[in-house]
């Protein structure tokens, strides 16, 4: 005998937004009760997912599927924070208490800077890892510039709470450094139906990067093009060549609090008036539609992480060993700035593609393409394999993904932008270490499922040092892989935060075929 569900009609749209208990329970027993719980945990999955979207895109949501795009200008922040990783390594070993004591002082750090952030009128674009990029739009009086550095000059003050961080394992100490430029870029929605992404393109979102990378821990870094709008606004002393550092000699009544009064993201509540069976299958179908265009801009494996959780509204904190992996991905996005006006649709589109495969590269094997960020030379693709998810082989899906995303980079064919062929390349850089995992941001505000350690940045610098169209991998994952892939050691690197050079090895099979940038 068939059940009658009168869920029947939306189940397609359903199975992928319930926990597996309620699923079940919706379906074989739909009385009133039931349906009841079925709309307060959308609502509540609703609530969650408005939270991990940039107000960028909760301000022009577009259908899942459907791309768009458009030139702005403006102000971007790059923030990164310095004295993570001590911090995290002495917490790791305690476990559960460990992981509690390290996300409660993250998120009171992240809590405070995305409060200064909006307050002063930025907008929190992303979190990746322990950085942040925010973006303040300018206005018709072209203040935005003035604003991004008061916010950063807030943000250092505010850093002085975390200068001597006690916790059970010591005494330790957080600082921030922080850069910022102006100009022109694009942004862009791209992606599929089951996954999109909101990009930001062009030299603009690099040249932030390089500011904060030139920067002072502790000080406000601005480009030549940043100080010149706002040169008589401030004292300045130089940095490093071709940068400046705002000097703070405010008092706390010159700097100000605040140029705008907070804003809320909160949605507004939905009210259920009518409980008959009819009523509530009618506000779940309403709750459904303004969940899935939301559902579609986080990983698949996120996405069932906080549908499964929903109820307690948080996902523990833990210190997993995944394989990480980073692609750089070079020639396309920096295209952008040469576009001739109606040539941006066509790179948006091969962006979108080259998207659209790689994540699938990724999902096929079991990993979690977590966001597009940014790097020095072109745009970063930050993916893990073993969280949340683990699989006793992820360093072999990841190097299988690896290989499989080269050549989706090498096969595109984007059109050519003022009469000029782009060359496509690709860098890719993997590692695998211990990393912690969880929500982090505000507890109840803007926050994501991110993942921060020595291993992701290990990967970072992997593959920054790698050659065009090769991949670069630590002795970790080597000795996971090399049953199965012909590898060869090279010379050891000096990277970055290591006090020894690294063993690295290099994925034969694929020439260099284009100059390294």
């Amino acid at each position: 005998m068939a059940i009658f569900c009168p869920l029947k009609p939306i189940e397609p749209r359903l199975r992928y937004l319930l926990p597996a208990d309620l699923y079940a329970i919706s379906w074989v027993e739909p009385s009133p009760s039931i349906l009841t719980r079925v709309f307060e945990h959308l609502r509540t999955l609703y609530y969650i997912l408005h939270d991990y979207v940039p107000r960028q895109v909760l301000d022009n949501l577009p259908a899942p599927g459907t791309l768009n795009h458009r030139w702005q200008e403006s102000t971007l922040m790059f923030t990164d924070l310095a004295g993570f990783t001590p911090l995290m390594e002495a917490n790791a070993r305690y476990g559960t208490d460990g992981a509690k004591t390290l996300l409660n002082i993250l998120n009171a750090y992240f809590a405070e800077m995305i409060e200064i952030i909006s307050k002063s009128g930025g907008n929190l674009l992303e979190f990746t890892g322990d950085a942040m990029l925010a973006q303040f739009e300018s206005d018709a009086r072209r203040d935005d510039t003035a604003q991004a550095i008061r916010a950063g000059m807030r943000m250092q003050r505010a850093m002085q709470r975390f200068a001597h961080i006690e916790t059970p394992q010591g005494e330790f100490s957080l600082a921030m450094r922080i850069g910022i430029h102006t100009g022109r870029f694009v942004t862009a929605d791209i992606g599929t139906p089951r996954r999109m992404e909101h990009v930001l393109l062009g030299s603009t979102v690099h040249h932030t990067k390089l500011a904060e990378g030139s920067g002072k821990v502790g000080r406000v870094c601005l480009t030549e093009a940043a100080y010149e709008r706002v040169k008589d606004q401030f004292r300045f002393e130089p940095g490093r060549p071709g940068y400046m550092l705002a000097v703070d000699d405010f008092s706390a009544a010159e700097l100000g609090e605040y140029e705008i009064a907070p804003s809320t993201r909160r949605p507004r509540s939905s009210l259920l008036l009518d409980r008959s069976i009819e009523g509530l299958v009618g506000e779940i179908e309403k709750t459904v539609e303004l969940i899935e265009p939301l559902a579609a801009f986080l990983p698949e494996p996120v996405l069932n992480l906080l549908i499964e959780s929903a109820a307690k509204r948080q996902i523990p904190p833990d210190f997993p060993e995944p394989t990480i992996l980073f692609v750089n991905l070079i020639g396309l996005p920096e295209a952008m700035d040469r576009a001739q006006p109606g040539e941006e649709a066509g790179l948006v589109n091969s962006f979108s593609k080259i998207f659209a495969q790689i994540n699938a590269a990724v999902e096929a094997r079991g990993g979690v393409l977590k966001k597009v960020t940014y790097h020095l030379n072109g745009s970063d693709m930050m993916i893990y394999f073993g969280a949340p998810r683990a699989h006793t082989d992820d360093p072999l899906r990841a190097v299988e993904a690896a290989v499989a995303i080269r050549e989706a980079v090498l096969n595109l064919n984007p059109p050519p932008v003022g009469g000029q062929a782009i060359n496509m390349s690709c860098q890719i850089g993997i590692a695998r270490g211990p990393v912690f995992v969880a929500e982090i941001g505000e507890p109840r505000g803007r926050r994501e499922f991110n993942a921060l350690g020595d291993a992701i940045n290990t990967a970072a610098r992997l593959m920054g040092r790698a050659v065009n169209n090769q991949i670069y991998m630590t002795e970790a994952v080597h000795e996971r892989v090399s049953r199965h892939f012909d590898c060869e050691p090279l010379e050891p690197l000096a990277l970055k935060g290591k006090s020894a050079p690294l063993a690295v090895f290099a994925l034969k099979g694929v020439p260099d075929l284009t100059p390294q940038l």
